[in-house]
């Protein structure tokens, strides 16, 4: 089958008054805006861009929930040749002052010659800007109120995209896309999935984040198909109405992270799925976080029954600086978890995600930057017309992911086994013992494994005044935790020094997508500034009832 290459705003043009994309609204209703109703919006937002003074390469800053004004402005943006840069609401943060402690740095680096925003954002979002000295962020709906659109778009910018990477390695990155490697990067994935208008998708992912934003609301405007749109609370507050809408729309796409999964297999039970359908359901993007194969095996027994095939799970890798995705499983390959060569048989098995898309190299080097044996883990590379420009701003290296001359070394460690690429973890988030390395993800995985959930639990590594140690962060912990930890503890870390803090509700340091940050929280246990209770992993258990303060 031959997927056309389609530019990012062809939709424009073409103006579907069939297809669209379907809002989730209150109980279950869906607010329908066919692409031609959103074409003309997104010609309003570009006029109105121009008429507030925004210029050929300016930066304009979005802050809003995936709604018909997020797409105006998103896609306004860039018909207006500036430089789109969606920055997350404050609902992806439990306190105020976490939020504006997290976005006060990103909107410093993309220095936005407007910024605009929902309703519900506004307040917190106004005393970031005015902080800053940047122009007050306007209103989407005042913004394009009486506004005449555009004919057609406006000559583009050079960058297409600002976004950031996620933090969880440290302070977020603002890195810049062209247009030439966003397209190459969405034409890639649709190629990929073999992904055409007549096949629907859905979405609960945040599009702040680059798996929401690129993955699924990119792909899916671009490519013309019907896309269903639910917020992240409405797929944590009603998981079997994602399941519904996947069986009565027909849906053929999907993604999410491993978190997803795991909730499904909590929230839904098989007499939930009565008289549904999944046999439709031929793409599960996987991505943003470690996939455990014992998920995959669980929405298989649970989905399997109502026709959903696991050649549906489709495992992939990416980031940021690759514009998003780098690999994925092709259609109709079954999923495989391994574990490196030399490893120990009890090590966590590593999920598969797939090959390098079109247009993609991935290599996999050592510390002198030499290809490694087939098998062997080293550090992850990544080349091709989608890595990323550059950097914006200060870009600390102390993350670990360097992009240069169109080369990302990404500070990733994986290793290739027949030309599918396996990820191990970071390799800022890991630890030598007696010549071989332990990375964190998967003493977790491990963890997750024997029945602490994940998003409850952290493991830290590094060394400390001399000594190697681990440290176990736990979230409102059971008692029962400590004592499953240290086993798995002591048999991958000989020799180490084992220690446990204990954090109340919000104390575990995550990104906005949910993704732990182990390098900042290890830099705060060493410097003494980590909230919560230290102590060595073995010893007696004490409550911990007192909401501690943290990253989030």
């Amino acid at each position: 089958m031959s997927i056309p290459d389609r530019g990012l705003l062809q939709w424009l043009e073409e103006r579907s008054a069939d297809r669209g994309l379907h809002f989730a609204g209150p109980g279950d209703s869906w607010d329908h805006w066919s692409y031609a109703r959103l074409a003309d919006l997104t010609c309003r937002t570009a006029a109105a861009l121009a008429a507030h003074g925004v210029r050929n390469g300016d930066t304009v800053v979005v802050v809003q929930r995936s709604s018909p004004g997020f797409v105006a402005g998103l896609f306004g943006t860039m018909a207006a040749g500036a430089t789109a840069c969606s920055i997350a609401p404050p609902f992806a943060f439990q306190r105020a002052d976490a939020y504006e402690s997290h976005v006060t740095p990103l909107f410093e680096t993309a220095g936005p010659a407007l910024i605009i925003s929902d309703q519900d954002s506004l307040p917190q979002v106004s005393r970031v800007a005015e902080r800053l000295g940047l122009k007050p962020p306007v209103l989407f709906d005042q913004l394009v109120e009486d506004v005449a659109p555009l004919p057609g778009p406006l000559p583009p910018a050079r960058f297409a995209l600002l976004q950031f990477t996620s933090g969880s390695s440290g302070n977020a990155k603002g890195v810049r896309v062209t247009h030439e490697a966003l397209r190459a990067n969405v034409t890639a994935m649709r190629r990929w999935l073999r992904w055409t208008p007549d096949l629907p998708g859905i979405t609960w992912l945040p599009v702040h984040h680059d798996m929401g934003l690129i993955g699924c609301l990119l792909n899916i405007v671009t490519t013309g198909c019907d896309g269903w749109m639910m917020q992240p609370e409405d797929f944590i507050r009603s998981p079997s109405r994602y399941l519904r809408c996947i069986s009565e729309q027909r849906v053929g796409l999907a993604a999410m992270p491993n978190f997803g999964l795991a909730y499904l297999l909590r929230r839904i039970k098989p007499a939930d799925l009565e008289g549904l359908r999944f046999d439709s359901l031929r793409s599960v993007i996987l991505g943003a976080e470690r996939i455990d194969p014992q998920a995959l095996t669980g929405v298989e027994d649970l989905l399997g029954p109502n026709g959903f095939d696991r050649r549906a799970f489709l495992p992939a890798y990416g980031g940021a600086e690759a514009t998003l995705c780098v690999t994925g499983l092709p259609l109709d390959e079954d999923w495989t978890a391994l574990a490196p060569s030399g490893s120990a048989e009890t090590a966590a098995p590593i999920v598969g995600c797939g090959r390098p898309l079109e247009g993609v190299e991935v290599e996999v080097v050592d510390d002198d930057g030499a290809v490694v044996a087939d098998g062997t883990v080293g550090e992850i590379v990544v080349r091709g017309a989608s890595v990323a420009t550059d950097y914006v701003g200060r870009a600390s290296a102390a993350s670990g992911t360097t992009l240069a001359d169109g080369t990302l070394r990404t500070g990733d460690a994986g290793f290739l086994r027949d030309g599918q690429l396996f990820v191990v973890g970071r390799l800022g988030d890991g630890l030598k013992v007696r010549g071989r390395m332990v990375f964190a993800e998967s003493l977790e995985a491990l963890l997750h494994q024997k029945g602490i959930p994940e998003r409850r639990v952290a493991v830290l590594l590094g060394v400390r005044d001399g000594v190697n140690t681990a440290a176990v962060v736990f979230e409102i912990p059971k008692p029962e935790w400590f004592e499953v930890a240290a086993d798995v503890l002591r048999e991958w870390l000989v020799d180490t020094e084992l220690l446990r803090v204990e954090v109340g509700r919000g104390g575990l340091a995550v990104t906005s997508s949910g993704k732990p940050r182990r390098r900042v929280m290890w830099q705060g246990l060493t410097a003494g500034t980590l909230t919560g209770r230290v102590g060595a992993l073995t010893e007696q258990a004490q409550p911990c009832a007192q909401p501690a303060e943290g990253t989030r």
